[in-house]
């Protein structure tokens, strides 16, 4: 299995952007699908999560602006509002199976 995120950019601050991971191959079992992202000189960190029961979670710093969805076909999503400088980052997207699959990151630039 791959995934592969994209929908990353350039934005100025208040504007948005809607990423996509797309999975190719056989994956079942999805336990958890997540969105992450990496800021220079920062660790990894959790933005938004979803179960396989469509329960979501986000990081404080998001809560109102970010919005995680999937659908049928495996495919996960990150609406991102209201973008702030401080979301600029590496967004990477990770499938909870009977393992862990991450895909390629995608740049998120925030910045007048």
């Amino acid at each position: 299995v791959q995934l592969q995120a994209s929908g990353g950019g350039m934005v100025q601050p208040r504007g948005s952007l809607r990423l996509s991971c797309a999975a190719s191959g056989r994956i079942s079992g999805i336990r958890f699908m997540g969105w992450y992202r990496q800021a220079p000189g920062k660790e990894r960190e959790l933005v938004a999560g979803i179960t396989a029961g469509s329960s979501t979670n986000y990081a404080h710093s998001v809560k109102g602006r970010f919005t995680i969805s999937r659908d049928n076909a495996k495919n996960l999503y990150l609406q991102m509002n209201n973008l702030k400088p401080e979301d600029t980052a590496v967004y990477y997207c990770k499938y909870v199976s009977g393992y862990e699959t991450w895909g390629r990151g995608t740049l998120v630039t925030v910045s007048s």
